[in-house]
C-alpha cells in the first residue's frame, strides 16, 4: 500500500510540475504577439526571430551549465568521462525521500519547470530592447544571461547558496516562492541597464527634441499577447 501512494504522489507531482511549466512556457507565446505587436511592421520578423531564437539559447544554456551553477552539480558538458551518466548529473533530481511532507518528483520535471523560468527571465528583456538592440548582440547577451547571470543570482536564492561565500539570503530573511524577485526583478534589472545604455528608439524624438510617437503594428496582435501572458502569470 505504502508502495502505490508513493508511486501515486510521484506520478501527480511530476505531472504538477510540467502543467506548470507548460503554462509558464506558453507565456513565450504572450510575449512574442505583444512585441510583434507593439513594434513598427518593418521589425516584426526579427521581433519573432528573437524570441524563438532566446528559447533555444535559455535551453541550451541552461542544460550545459545554468542549472549545475544554480544548483550544484556536474556541469552536462563537462568531459566524456561518465558519459552515460552525464543526463543523470546535469538534471540531478532535488526530490526528497519520504512521507513526511516531502515532494517526491521527476528531476527532468524539475529541470523543465526551472528553463522555462530562465526563458521568461530572458523574454522581458526582450521586450524592453525591441527596436533598440541588434539581433545578434541581443543573442550574445542572452548567452551569458541564460548560463551565467540568472544562474547565479537563482544560486544565491532557490538554490540556498552563499553569496560570493559570505553569507546566504535566507539568513536575511529572504524568500521567493513564486520568482517575482529571482524571475522578474532579475529580467527587469537587465531590461533596465540595456535600455539606459542603448537609449530611446531611432525616430522617436524630432530635432527641436519633441516626442514622435510610434505606434504598434497590430494592437489585436498585442492584445492576444497581454490575455496570453495574464493566463501564463
Amino acid at each position: 500500500m505504502e508502495d502505490q501512494i508513493f508511486q501515486l504522489q510521484y506520478a501527480i507531482d511530476t505531472f504538477y510540475f510540467l502543467v506548470c511549466g507548460a503554462l509558464v512556457m506558453w507565456m513565450a507565446a504572450g510575449f512574442s504577439m505583444l512585441e510583434a505587436g507593439l513594434v513598427r511592421s518593418k521589425n516584426t520578423t526579427e521581433i519573432l526571430t528573437k524570441n524563438v531564437a532566446l528559447y533555444a539559447i535559455s535551453c541550451i544554456m541552461y542544460l550545459i551549465c545554468g542549472y549545475a551553477i544554480m544548483y550544484g552539480g556536474s556541469i552536462f558538458l563537462s568531459g566524456i568521462e561518465g558519459g552515460d551518466t552525464l543526463v543523470a548529473d546535469a538534471l540531478a533530481s532535488k526530490a526528497e525521500e519520504g512521507f513526511d511532507g516531502g515532494s517526491v518528483y521527476s528531476g527532468a520535471s524539475d529541470f523543465f519547470f526551472q528553463v522555462v523560468f530562465v526563458a521568461t527571465a530572458m523574454s522581458i528583456v526582450s521586450g524592453a530592447v525591441a527596436e533598440r538592440m541588434k539581433l545578434w548582440a541581443f543573442l550574445i547577451f542572452s548567452v551569458f544571461m541564460t548560463g551565467l547571470i540568472y544562474p547565479l543570482e537563482g544560486s544565491w536564492t532557490w538554490g540556498g547558496n552563499a553569496v560570493f561565500g559570505m553569507f546566504t539570503l535566507g539568513d536575511l530573511g529572504f524568500s521567493d516562492f513564486a520568482g517575482s524577485g529571482i524571475v522578474h526583478m532579475a529580467g527587469a534589472a537587465a531590461a533596465l541597464a540595456g535600455v539606459l545604455l542603448l537609449g530611446a528608439r531611432k525616430g522617436k524624438y524630432s530635432a527641436d527634441g519633441s516626442i514622435k510617437a510610434i505606434p504598434g503594428a497590430n494592437l489585436p496582435l498585442a492584445t492576444l499577447g497581454t490575455f496570453i501572458l495574464w493566463m501564463g502569470w
